[in-house]
Formats: structure tokens, sequence, C-alpha cells
């Protein structure tokens, strides 16, 4: 056949996926789906998979840089953290629509780089699908720079096209691990 342009990514990357069962350990439930570290993989990929909207209740998907496993205690997400983008389930209507452009809008910015000069400091993307609210959230792994994670934060916000009334929060991953998302103080509001 025709030789295909393969246009490579700075990165390789790894996409995960976690289906919820009660009965399984967290990690046993986490299964990596594809590899990829060029434009035309990344979007074979996206197409064929199932859009984040219309996962069922309770699942996941990560993707990380190849060699981070998507886990907070991971060597290179300890010392990080997270900005949180809330999908509110009032907005029930747009819900699936309002999480797959954030997500997708996410991954096409970290596959492509576009965090300024800030790109070693991402470690990935992850979607939480949930019947409370969804959750998109960007990982960065330091989370004492906050001059790197606020201008992350500040792309994320315009690129995922954010209005101005909804606060993005920063969280220290070890401020998360240790009690429940809702108490946790964000180290970052923007």
């Amino acid at each position: 056949g025709p030789h295909m342009t393969r246009h490579p990514l700075q990165n390789r990357w790894a996409l995960w996926y976690l289906k919820a069962d009660r009965n399984k350990e967290w990690e046993d439930c986490l299964k990596m789906v594809s590899l990829f570290d060029t434009v035309e993989d990344f979007w074979s990929l996206y197409n064929h998979i199932q859009s984040a909207g219309g996962l069922n209740w309770g699942s996941d998907y990560y993707l990380f840089k190849e060699g981070i496993k998507p886990m907070w205690e991971d060597v290179n997400n300890v010392q990080g953290g997270r900005w949180l983008v809330v999908v509110d389930k009032q907005k029930l209507q747009r819900r699936t629509q309002l999480l797959d452009h954030y997500w997708l809008e996410l991954l096409m910015a970290i596959v492509g780089e576009q965090f300024d000069e800030y790109g070693d400091y991402i470690c990935g993307a992850v979607v939480n699908v949930r019947q409370k609210g969804d959750k998109v959230s960007l990982w960065t792994r330091d989370a004492t720079r906050d001059d790197v994670n606020l201008r992350i934060g500040q792309v994320l916000k315009q690129k995922l096209s954010i209005p101005d009334t909804e606060i993005l929060r920063y969280e220290v991953h070890k401020d998360s691990s240790a009690r429940t998302s809702s108490t946790v103080k964000p180290r970052i509001c923007l």
C-alpha cells in the first residue's frame, strides 16, 4: 500500500481503562488498552474506543506518559497534584457532550504539547465517570511549582473553553489521598 506519513508525538502515551468491579482490587480492574506515539495512532485509537460520555458509571480512562502508572503513588506523581474540572450533574442534558468535549480537548492539548514549555511537568489526564458528577483532571508532577501549575491551569481553562464563572481547583495528591475530596483545600484556584 501507499506509504503513510506518520507524525511523531514528542512522547509515547499509554491509554488505560478501569471498569469498576467491587469484587476486585482496584489495580486488577485497571487495564492498559494501547500505547501510541504518532498523531495518526492517537486518532485511530480515539475513534475506536467508547467515548468518555458513553462509559458506564464507575469507569475511568487514564492517558499517561509511557512509564508513569496512573496512580498517585507512582514516583512521577507522588509529589504532584491535579487540576480538577467537575462536570456538574445539573447539566445532565449536556453532560455527554460536555464530558466528551472536555476529554478530547484535554487529550489533544497534552499529546500535542500545548502547555508552553511546561510539557515535562505533565504526567497525564484522567476522566472519572460518576453518577454524582463526572471529573476530568490533568495531573502534574510537582505540586510545589505554583508558577508552572498556574500556567498549566490557565492553558487548560482556555483549551477547554471553561467560563470564568467556573472555578478550577489544583489539588495536591497527598492532601487528596488523606481525606475525601470534598474537604480538600485546593492549593491554587483559578
